[in-house]
């Protein structure tokens, strides 16, 4: 096998793993094989470390597959049981290293500063120590837990060591980048307590690198659905088109969940409409529980990359009510564009954190925990709006979606341009 002309390695919690960065990782992974890269890699856990975090994690046997020139590595644990952590790291900085020592040109994107920019961090370092000279470029991108679960814990709790390196580690890459405005904003606020409480200069180096990096989505497979495919989907679900109010997302008191059912419950449009909670998450049981004898509430916790859409399409209004936990913020809400892009009834969501880049001023808002806000966001969506201004609605958030098409987000943070008409990405969406 002739040895590749340029590498991209992204590391990262990928599939099955339900999280929109996956799905990024994903994105752009599959644009970067029309962008020059002949070797892309996602390096990401064995399924059985992911199982055993307790992750919710799509069903095994419906992932969809990579195209070819994508490799997903998932190396196996260094030592046995005495080292009781670090081992899945090992794994992982060791194999990055074999790849490094390949005179190759190579993009490391490591996506979730905790532990993946670390695992760049150390296996570059390792590779140079040995004298490798590898030809590489680092790029991390804090996504929304990086900031609202790990800094900022570490910050509530006085430990300001453990906020300090995972500082050091991120700006220590060539290229350092946020997945919203917003997220840069709570990385430099974060910056500037831990300089306050430590005497250090991280704020203003965190001021001035930090770029935003929006999530890359595909476009493509939202836009112009089959109506026969829809009405197929639904069809086995027992579900008809604007016949439910749709939550898709981590099943998850910060996604607003718990707020969501008790709205429903509250609605005058749940004589018409059901409720439908697709998605895993630690709330799954708690709302199985509260909702085992309400007939007009579906729990699926089995949808997969195809259906996705598609029940996104046929939805009265799509609902996620986010709300800002002590462990989780909204930084973006990819969930939300995706829902635009594919069509449908209107978003029902909260100015939370990045969701007012996601959604801009094209979905009904509400505020984070008002219960009564929901419930009557839903009655308008399902009982008060005209088709006219559905229709309307649909065009400007498709419109406002359609910025984070793949190939756009590729470009901008990689410098590329695309290819020539005759080669477009035949999995990207039109510009227009």
């Amino acid at each position: 096998m002739s040895r590749p002309n340029r590498r991209l390695v992204i590391v990262v919690r990928a599939d099955p793993v339900i999280c929109g960065h996956s799905g990024e990782a994903r994105n752009l992974a599959e644009v970067a094989l029309t962008r020059g890269f002949d070797d892309v890699r996602l390096l990401t856990w064995p399924i059985p470390a992911l199982q055993a975090a307790g992750l919710p994690l799509k069903p095994l046997d419906r992932i969809t597959p990579y195209s070819a020139g994508i490799t997903v590595e998932r190396p196996e644990p260094v030592g046995d049981y005495r080292v009781p952590d670090g081992r899945y790291m090992a794994g992982l900085i060791g194999r990055l290293v074999e790849l490094l020592a390949e005179p190759v040109p190579t993009t490391c994107l490591s996506m979730y500063l905790a532990p993946h920019t670390a695992v760049v961090g150390e296996a570059v370092t390792a590779a140079r120590a040995a004298g490798y000279r590898p030809d590489v470029r680092t790029m991390a991108k804090a996504v929304g837990s990086d900031v609202t679960n790990v800094i900022r814990n570490c910050l509530r709790e006085g430990r300001f060591g453990a906020a300090v390196a995972l500082f050091t580690t991120f700006l220590a890459n060539d290229q350092v980048l946020a997945v919203s405005e917003y997220t840069r904003q709570e990385i430099v606020a974060s910056a500037e307590e831990v300089d306050a409480r430590c005497g250090t200069r991280l704020a203003d180096e965190c001021r001035s690198r930090v770029s935003v990096s929006y999530p890359p989505i595909d476009t493509s497979a939202y836009l112009d659905l089959d109506p026969v495919l829809v009405d197929a989907a639904l069809k086995r679900r027992g579900l008809e088109r604007d016949g439910y109010v749709l939550f898709l997302s981590r099943v998850a008191r910060a996604k607003g969940v718990y707020d969501l059912v008790t709205a429903f419950a509250r609605s005058e449009a749940r004589s018409r409409v059901k409720l439908v909670i697709a998605g895993n998450g630690p709330a799954l049981e708690d709302i199985r529980a509260l909702t085992r004898d309400d007939d007009r509430v579906v729990l699926l916790s089995d949808v997969d990359d195809e259906e996705k859409p598609l029940l996104m399409r046929g939805c009265a209004a799509y609902a996620l009510p986010t709300k800002p936990e002590p462990d989780f913020v909204e930084t973006f809400g990819i969930a939300l564009t995706e829902k635009m892009l594919a069509g449908g009834g209107p978003v029902i969501t909260t100015m939370t954190g990045g969701t007012g880049e996601a959604v801009g001023d094209t979905a009904i808002i509400v505020e984070a925990g008002d219960v009564a806000g929901i419930a009557g966001a839903i009655d308008r969506a399902v009982l008060e709006m005209s088709p006219e201004e559905r229709e309307f609605m649909e065009g400007r958030a498709r419109a406002h979606a359609m910025s984070f098409d793949r190939a756009r987000v590729f470009d901008d943070l990689f410098e590329t341009s695309p290819p020539a008409a005759a080669a477009l990405d035949r999995h990207s969406a039109p510009a227009g």
